[in-house]
């Protein structure tokens, strides 16, 4: 049986699918490896997010077909433009679209034979359940995706024409997944989809996050339940209540606002209403939150007015952690062709101008930690023999970390009491 090896781009979500595509393989008798060295037959789940995300996987392909390997594309680069694919990249073996993954073993069966393309030109999501995910990364923390697709059409957006309407999963189904996650050692999980708060809404008739992290609060050994991508208009006040009282999920809320000026938000196809009565009923509600939230500069229409009202906003609400992005023009968006469009250089002068104003906020608020004693997860241990870990405000790789200075020995994935002895703009230290 052959060994297949696979590469993986892009998102959380993404990470998952490249996940499931391992376990297709493995169910089917398939040797796997994470080194493409080790094989010819290569699968590269690819992001098609943004430009530079699609840069970076067509040179991941690039490099391979240089190799002489044989080259299988996966995921929203594939989905978006498989035609172009082919025609610039000839010696590509095949090509499976986003919710076609299920389809590899025919691709592979066929790779000595002919190029295999299996792309739905109307994407449908569906999560294999009967799929074992193969985790590529093993630690504290693990994904579980709770559905994907996107009803909402945001003007930047691509993923909805990649991966096609909101489909969940069944409560039943992902609290079975989280139980196996924790009996291989996990110790947090994080829920993700393109909308979390939305969850449930298409196969229960209403939202049901709060009714999943009910569940999901119930499982021993469980110690950390993060949500990711809440949206803000169902961020309802029983989901806030829920944060607020399990005790398993973690006082962190990650909502995207992607800007503050009403009219912004209309042509980004948000809603637009004034976000601050919501950050304040979060912060009311939730004792001792963390907040974060993302941010786009360089919007077709982004005037300097519209900009300095986000600034602002940015300035008054003190968001715990801040991400801010460019504008990325991408074809098959609604604003494509939208005018007057923003220069990059501009774009760019406005992401510093906010970058600089959060990492004064970000400072502060880390300061306020120094003295206190924090339940931090215990993830890896650093070059200068320090402890790499996380605080409850902090998901992994996209927010800050703690150091720590101890002598005691540490397992990754237990929970410590730290004590925070100095801050930075992103990161703490602490000794145990």
């Amino acid at each position: 049986m052959k060994k297949i090896a696979l590469v993986s781009h892009g998102c959380a979500k993404n990470l998952v699918d490249s996940e499931l595509i391992l376990g297709i393989l493995a169910k089917n008798g398939y040797e796997i490896t994470l080194d493409e060295d080790e094989t010819d037959i290569v699968i590269v789940n690819t992001c098609s997010f943004i430009c530079d995300a699609e840069r970076e996987s067509i040179g991941a392909i690039l490099e391979l077909v240089e190799k002489g390997k044989k080259v299988i594309v996966a995921g929203c680069l594939a989905q978006k433009h498989p035609e172009e694919l082919k025609k610039e990249i000839p010696e590509l073996a095949g090509i499976i679209g986003t919710t076609d993954f299920e389809k590899i073993i025919d691709v592979i069966k066929n790779i000595d034979k002919n190029y295999v393309k299996e792309v739905n030109e109307h994407p449908s999501y569906i999560y294999p359940e009967n799929v074992e995910r193969q985790q590529i990364t093993m630690g504290a923390s693990s994904y579980i995706k709770i559905a994907d697709g996107c009803n909402y059409r945001c003007g930047y957006c691509i993923i909805p024409y990649l991966r096609g309407d909101y489909h969940s999963r069944k409560i039943e189904d992902i609290v079975s997944e989280a139980k196996k996650l924790v009996k291989r050692g996990v110790t947090e999980i994080i829920l993700i989809a393109q909308d979390t708060t939305g969850y449930g809404i298409d196969i229960y008739n209403k939202p049901m996050l709060s009714e999943l992290l009910e569940e999901l609060n119930k499982i021993d050994g469980l110690c950390w339940i993060r949500i990711m991508y809440a949206y803000p208009t169902t961020m309802s006040d029983k989901l806030i209540n829920t944060i607020a009282t399990l005790d398993k999920v973690v006082k962190y809320v990650d909502i995207p606002l992607q800007h503050s000026h009403p009219e912004m938000l209309k042509l980004m196809n948000r809603p637009a209403f004034d976000y601050r009565p919501l950050i304040n009923k979060i912060r009311k509600s939730i004792p001792n939150v963390s907040i974060r939230t993302t941010f786009i500069v360089g919007y077709p229409g982004e005037t300097e007015e519209y900009f300095e009202h986000l600034k602002q906003f940015i300035s008054e609400m003190e968001f715990d952690r801040v991400g801010v992005f460019e504008y990325s023009r991408e074809k098959g968006t609604p604003s494509y062709d939208m005018k007057p469009r923003i220069t990059k250089k501009v774009a760019h002068k406005r992401y510093k101008e906010l970058m600089e104003l959060q990492q004064e906020i970000s400072l502060k608020r880390n300061k306020n930690f120094i003295g206190k004693k924090l339940p931090c997860i215990i993830e890896a241990f650093s070059d200068d023999g320090n402890v790499v870990a996380r605080t409850e405000y902090d998901a992994p790789e996209i927010d800050g970390i703690v150091s720590i200075k101890t002598n005691k020995p540490v397992i990754p994935g237990d929970i410590e009491m730290v004590k925070i002895t100095g801050a930075t703009e992103y990161d703490l230290i602490g000794n145990l």
